[in-house]
């Protein structure tokens, strides 16, 4: 098949590129686009021809001629088959260009019409094959694509890779794929150019499945259900799209701990050589695909008495893979345990599991089996099954605990106590704490559908207020139902008082009415004797009065600190554990604050509480943040917004300290785009706690891009925010000091200066050392601006020490950059107190010592100790920039300066550094702002001073000079 450069793909290729396949398309473009050629392998259903159809899409256009074909196994014995799908359609346009013998020996071979074999016509075919693809080549560019190499006929394997060898620099690109296992793709290079990338395709990840599923319209899907698709698949895209359709067109999902169904289709496909099998092997390995860690010797104790010689067996089939060192028995692949499973009756599943029920030690995996070998209500199973639920919770296992309650809730008689739906509330609420949010919710909204049990039905509203996570605006409409089903019960009551108040502070945005709803739910908690809630309520009130800057809070966190404790609430993202980590960074306190944390995040991933480790792994970032330590805290911000996205829980929390830490010590753009989804999902969520946070966080991201203008824009909008909300206490946020700077540099002194007051009174209030040392810093480039520079660097210098001794290793690092760039003005420029130097370099009249071209050194050294690599860029182009690198406005003529009268202080700055010669880019990067601001500012200029460009800026400031 031939295709010219007019060849187009079906778009429906084009979206599963930017699921998962990101890098090596990537790397298969940049070798094609180098002029190199591509072979991309992997094993079935993992994407090659997908990749491959996108990437002759793209690079279709550049060649003159597409030659193409795609093999298939029962086809593969036709000698020339491939050859003739090759260059079939285009053999009249290169015979007449071919020798006799080439020619006759080529149609013959194409066409069938003759008797031509490699045996006899060897050299020629041979030769007519390279000759035809140079013909081709000396027209424009060819590209070669062939799908499922593999099933090449031999003949034509054989002839391209003759031809590939010898095609040096004709301009012939090869791009295949080809089915491998393992890395086991080198045979298929000899028929390819020398130079081929072989690039692999690998398993996706969690979430990749997941975004393939959505892609393709399998949605809705709960988190533990595109889990169970991913193990099963094994990440293979072709295997997880055929389990969500089989899932789909199911009516009935498969009962809990149960593998997947697997479509017939999957089934034909890792099965086909179940049939060399014995009846008895395969019921073994029906065994072990029912066993959740299964092992020979496991599979003795269920009676298969023969299970060596069985698995070996099954291992020479390639449906086994036995690990050579140990006992456990590991299928190839997950699906095919799934399909053995699927293929089985359901009674011999039942007479499976029996017989795991009996021979497996864990407690938890005798009860898991009993209950799948049991038809029907059971109260002896209910009861086994619920106590495996509870050690499963002990040990930290909830996902686990979560799966065993539904099917204790399944057997458990309907007039038992504890009844089937308590028993499902204890599942849901275990499905909460491992962060399976979707199947908390689905079980809850199930229970009220029937509950009329007050305790009940205010119990399964939690779950689905709790679900709702951030996004409490979704579920507002709930709120006077609970109360209702409350009605006088002062427990129940405390409950839902205690969810009010965190609506009070995210749907509404109001820490005062919060702090008083939480203070209720307390005594009423306290009325009860219900411990727990009390002590979620006293830290969220603790926390609120902590941010509001209320003098209450220390109080209030004692009392939360109180005996008796509740282990689990202890160590809760929301109890009082977490309200003193706060507390403790808010006052400077880093190294218990880290020691506090680290205690807090072993032990909730010892119980498997998701929601809380996503939380204080985010909060040992920031300890670490703060710390200087960019490196550690990038690590930490990234893995704790990977498992928030594949749990669904605290992703814009997650983002927002992601984003300040990829600012910090990572990428820049990636920064700009998590703060700017964080942004657009607290907008969507009606969240007023988390807007003012990922817009901080956007301000920050802005200024280490160089933005000033959108650090304003940004940090003004955060300053209104806290306003509104109460928030007084500096330290939450601290982006104060940010937006100081900010308007020091778009030229605004006086409102920095006002910013510097205000905050300066509540952080003295309260005793935040960090955040006045970052006030000072920010103050200290308000008084450069109005030329005070020996006031400025000795204020700069006293910051940079108290940093240091705080532990403050960033801004420590920021004072040192700020106070280099001003020393490295001042070597440019004479301070206005300075008199000349005497010969011997010494500034004579007292002025200021001035350092030579070694001024940065110590701010890079600082940000280079920190792993601050964005920061350690702006040092290196600040140096680079020499003395004129300030953003100041340059030195111009005094006639000149008067035509910019009338323009605003950032417009006056770029118009100068126009005079001066500056291109954008350079007027960019010596103001701190972003390519495009610099040119919106410029066109402003243009209407303001009418004229129409920048050279007539230059020539207005070459005629004034004249003068």
């Amino acid at each position: 098949m031939t295709v010219r450069r007019d060849f187009k793909e079906p778009a429906r290729s084009r979206p599963d590129l930017v699921i998962g396949r990101e890098e090596p398309f990537t790397a298969a473009r940049e070798q094609l686009g180098r002029g190199g050629s591509v072979l991309l392998h992997g094993p079935a259903g993992i994407g090659k021809s997908t990749v491959l159809r996108s990437l002759a899409a793209d690079y279709a256009r550049a060649a003159r001629t597409v030659l193409r074909c795609s093999a298939t196994e029962s086809e593969s014995h036709l000698p020339f088959l491939a050859l003739a799908d090759l260059l079939g359609l285009v053999l009249d346009e290169v015979s007449e260009k071919l020798p006799v013998a080439q020619r006759t020996a080529l149609e013959s071979a194409l066409t069938g019409r003759g008797e031509s074999t490699l045996q006899r016509d060897g050299l020629a075919l041979r030769l007519a094959v390279l000759s035809a693809l140079r013909a081709l080549a000396a027209e424009g560019p060819v590209l070669v694509v062939a799908d499922d190499v593999q099933w090449l006929d031999s003949a034509s394997a054989e002839l391209l890779g003759f031809a590939a060898r010898r095609l040096g620099d004709t301009p012939v690109q090869v791009l295949y794929a080809v089915r491998t296992e393992g890395q086991e793709y080198d045979r298929h290079l000899l028929a390819s150019p020398p130079d081929t990338l072989p690039v692999r395709l690998g398993p996706l990840s969690r979430a990749q499945v997941s975004a393939l599923l959505d892609d393709r319209g399998y949605t809705g899907l709960p988190r533990s259900t595109v889990r169970d698709i991913h193990r099963t698949s094994g990440g293979n895209p072709l295997f997880a799209l055929e389990l969500g359709r089989a899932l789909a067109e199911n009516p009935t999902p498969p009962r809990p701990g149960e593998p997947l169904p697997v479509p017939t289709s999957l089934r034909a496909l890792v099965l086909n050589r179940l049939g060399m099998l014995s009846g008895e092997a395969r019921h073994t390995l029906l065994v072990a695909s029912a066993g959740a860690r299964p092992t020979l010797a496991l599979l003795h104790a269920a009676g298969r008495e023969s299970a060596e010689a069985e698995t070996a067996r099954a291992a020479e089939l390639g449906l086994l893979a036995t690990e050579p060192e140990g006992p456990a028995v590991r299928f190839a692949h997950p699906l095919i345990s799934a399909a053995l499973y699927a293929e089985a009756s359901a009674q011999e599943r039942r007479a499976a599991h029996a017989a795991l029920s009996t021979a497996a030690s864990d407690p938890i995996e005798r009860a898991r089996h009993l209950a799948l070998a049991t038809t029907g209500t059971d109260p002896e199973a209910a009861a086994r099954l619920a106590e495996a639920a509870a050690l499963a919770r002990d040990r930290g296992a909830p996902s686990v605990a979560a799966s065993l309650g539904l099917l204790a809730a399944r057997h458990t008689p309907a007039d038992s106590v504890p009844g089937p739906d308590d028993r499902r509330l204890q599942a849901a609420e275990d499905a909460i704490t491992a962060g399976e949010v979707d199947l908390a919710r689905d079980i809850a909204r199930e229970v009220l559908t029937r509950a009329t049990v007050p305790a009940e039905r205010v119990r399964a509203w939690m779950v689905v207020i709790e679900a709702a996570g951030q996004a409490l605006g979704e579920v507002d409409a709930v709120f006077p139902q609970v109360l209702a089903d409350a009605g006088d019960d002062p427990r129940l009551l405390a409950l839902v008082h205690y969810q009010l108040a965190w609506r009070a502070l995210v749907v509404e945005g109001d820490f005062a009415e919060g702090r008083e709803e939480a203070a209720h739910a307390a005594d009423l908690a306290a009325r009860a004797g219900d411990r727990r809630t009390e002590l979620l309520a006293l830290a969220f009130q603790a926390q609120a009065e902590t941010l509001m800057g209320h003098p209450g809070a220390p109080a209030t966190i004692k009392r939360a600190l109180k005996e008796p404790q509740d282990p689990q609430v202890a160590c809760h993202h929301n109890g009082a554990g977490s309200t003193r980590l706060r507390w403790l960074l808010m006052s400077d306190q880093l190294p218990e604050a880290r020691s506090t944390v680290t205690a807090l995040l072993r032990e909730v991933q010892r119980r498997g509480m998701v929601e809380s480790e996503v939380h204080f792994l985010r909060l040992l970032a920031e300890t670490e943040l703060r710390s200087g330590h960019c490196g550690r805290a990038l690590n930490l911000a990234r893995e704790s917004l990977r498992l928030a996205r594949d749990s669904g829980i605290g992703e814009v929390a997650s983002a927002v300290l992601t984003s300040i830490a990829e600012a910090s010590g990572g990428d820049v753009d990636r920064a700009l785009a998590l703060a700017r989804e964080a942004v657009q999902h607290a907008e969507e969520d009606g969240d007023q706690i988390y807007m003012s946070r990922a817009l901080a966080a956007l301000g920050y991201v802005q200024l280490v891009a160089g933005d000033a203008q959108s650090t304003v824009v940004s940090l003004r909008r955060v300053r209104e925010l806290e306003q509104g909300l109460g928030v007084t206490d500096p330290a939450r946020g601290r982006w104060h000091g940010d937006l100081a700077e900010a308007l020091v540099r778009i030229g605004e002194p006086a409102e920095a200066q006002d910013v510097i007051d205000v905050t300066r009174e509540q952080a003295m209030r309260l005793g935040r050392e960090s955040v006045l040392a970052v006030l000072d810093r920010a103050e200290a480039l308000v008084r450069a601006a109005h030329g005070e520079h020996e006031a400025a660097l000795a204020r700069l210098t006293s910051v940079q020490d108290r940093l240091a001794k705080l532990g403050y290793g960033l801004e420590e690092a920021r004072a040192a950059f700020e106070s280099a760039r001003l020393r490295t003005l001042s070597h440019s420029r004479l301070l206005p107190h300075s008199r000349l130097r005497s010969s011997g370099g010494t500034p004579m009249g007292g002025g200021i010592p001035v350092p030579g071209p070694t001024s940065y050194d110590e701010a890079a050294r600082l940000f280079r100790r920190c792993r601050a690599l964005p920061w350690l860029r702006q040092v290196d182009a600040a140096a680079a920039a020499g003395p004129s690198g300030r953003p100041s406005v340059p030195a111009a003529a005094p006639a000149a300066l008067d035509a910019l009268e009338g323009l605003a202080s950032m417009e006056r700055q770029v118009a100068a550094l126009v005079m001066e010669g500056a291109t954008n880019r350079e007027i960019a990067g010596r103001l701190f702002i972003s390519v495009k601001t610099v040119e919106a500012t410029l066109t402003r200029v243009y209407r303001k001073l009418g004229i129409r460009s920048r050279v007539d800026i230059v020539r207005l400031a070459a005629g004034r000079h004249a003068r």
